[in-house]
């Protein structure tokens, strides 16, 4: 029985071999999509129940009360970190990989084979594509958590009493959704068939900083201030990617006004934050646990502004090498066709100065068209 490619993969005219490298890679998303549903089945049954929801449910909720006479509605559940916590995210994993798959072959793939492009901005358009989905979705789900515990309006709530934080069921599922993401990003690189150096070195750093950050600040009790700032951070990602995108199909000329604006809001994205986090750390809490937290998030912006801007720097000084080498090139084929053209002259000289009986005769096509 033929195998026929699963989620993600271009299919091959040749099937492999079963649980090699290219069988677990062109079927990785329906592999893991069976293991995701042992968990989900396990549900349904009273025996393996209380097993499957450590990794489905979220736990550790410190207050809240179902549906009952007295109180209709109830009251809602808040949670706190805990070791079960890491359960839920290696569930949550496996979910982030199917769905990278899903965002692959459905979107990315249909609009990629209509572009035609290069192999260079077809690697660039997916990487862009796939985070753009992940920073429109954190930075929507994140501002919708910040209006509705009014942490926008009432800025004191990001420190008033600390450590004693407990977090809604929306705030603690962002936090196990963005761990899963960040997890997510070391399998792709096998999935993807990532293999050089150059371009596994940065994807395995953005993964595991990303990773060690959000898991000091949400076992350490800065939820609330993490929240507020991941969701600054991922508009200045989200602009950044789009641009990278539209770059993707129009030229780096037209986009230049378009970058003043991409570069204006992460310069006040990082001044915002560290305006946040001097006010929620320095004033707002105290405390050496505060003040070390304060120094960290400091110097991540400091490397982040170096970062960009010697990434611009970089940028520019490419673009001014590919312009004088399309100069080179301009010059190189204009003195060639200058050269060639009293070439010609001379040749059309030397012809008509011969007797007539010694000047090639036209050919007789030409003779018949005229």
């Amino acid at each position: 029985m033929a195998i026929k490619p699963g989620l993600g993969r271009k299919p091959s005219n040749k099937n492999p071999p079963i649980l090699s490298h290219e069988f677990v890679i062109q079927n990785h998303a329906d592999i893991i999509s069976c293991v995701a549903m042992v968990f989900v089945v396990g549900l349904m049954n009273e025996s393996t129940a209380s097993f499957a929801s450590a990794f489905i449910s979220l736990h550790h909720n410190v207050s809240g009360e179902d549906p009952s006479r007295e109180q209709p509605y109830g009251k809602a559940y808040t949670y706190v970190a805990g070791i079960k916590d890491y359960c839920s995210i290696f569930f949550y994993t496996l979910t982030c990989i199917i769905m990278h798959a899903i965002i692959q072959e459905f979107v990315l793939d249909k609009i990629s084979k209509k572009l035609h492009l290069s192999k260079f901005k077809l690697a660039r358009f997916n990487e862009s594509g796939q985070l753009v989905a992940f920073y429109l979705l954190s930075f929507v789900w994140g501002a919708h958590v910040v209006l509705r515990e009014g942490y926008l309006g009432q800025v004191a709530l990001l420190w008033e009493s600390f450590p004693s934080h407990p977090m809604s069921f929306l705030h603690k599922f962002y936090f196990i959704i963005q761990l899963a993401y960040y997890l997510h990003m070391l399998p792709e690189l096998y999935f993807q068939k990532i293999r050089t150096r150059e371009e596994q070195q940065p994807k395995i750093v953005h993964s595991i900083s990303g990773f060690s950050l959000i898991v000091i600040a949400y076992t350490l009790s800065f939820q609330r201030l993490a929240l507020v700032l991941l969701t600054l951070h991922y508009f200045s990602e989200l602009l950044s990617h789009v641009f990278q995108l539209i770059g993707v199909f129009d030229r780096e000329e037209r986009l230049a006004r378009l970058r003043v604006v991409n570069n204006a809001c992460f310069f006040l994205v990082r001044f915002a934050t560290s305006v946040i986090g001097v006010l929620t750390l320095y004033y707002g809490i105290g405390g050496l646990r505060s003040l070390l937290a304060l120094g960290g998030l400091i110097a991540l912006q400091g490397y982040l502004v170096f970062s960009f801007i010697t990434e611009q720097l970089r940028a520019k000084r490419e673009a001014k090498r590919e312009a004088k080498r399309e100069a080179k090139l301009l010059a190189a084929q204009s003195s060639k066709k200058a050269i060639k053209a009293p070439k010609d002259k001379v040749k059309r000289k030397k012809e008509s100065d011969l007797p007539e009986a010694d000047q090639p005769s036209p050919s007789p096509v030409k003779q018949k068209l005229k």
